[in-house]
């Protein structure tokens, strides 16, 4: 059986020499988490969709007008979403997320 010092150097070994962000980011999720909730929820509704229409996150950002890479950070769940932006989504995806706004004069 190995000694504590032996086990402590091992882990040290293999330590990362950068210093770990997890704290940084449970916070950030901590005090973020509302609109991540919404994010979410988009970003299942919108994989949903795409699977239903056999479309590529490529083809969807081009209905979209922007990159594929951003389409990818959207569907992570953690990409802080603009009506404008959502807007887009629905357009592209012909899908409903947020509902109709009647406005009466």
């Amino acid at each position: 059986m190995k000694t504590r010092e032996e086990i402590l150097s091992k882990l040290d070994a293999h330590r990362s020499s950068s210093p770990s962000k997890w704290r940084e980011k449970a916070e950030w999720r901590n005090v973020n988490n509302t609109w991540l909730r919404y994010s979410q929820r988009i970003a299942i509704m919108m994989l949903d969709k795409m699977e239903e229409l056999g479309l590529t996150q490529k083809s969807v950002a081009e209905r979209m007008g922007c990159s594929q890479q951003y389409i990818s950070r959207v569907l992570k769940g953690t990409e802080n979403l603009s009506i404008e932006t959502i807007s887009k989504i629905e357009q592209a995806l012909e899908l409903e997320i947020l509902e109709p706004v009647i406005v009466s004069h």
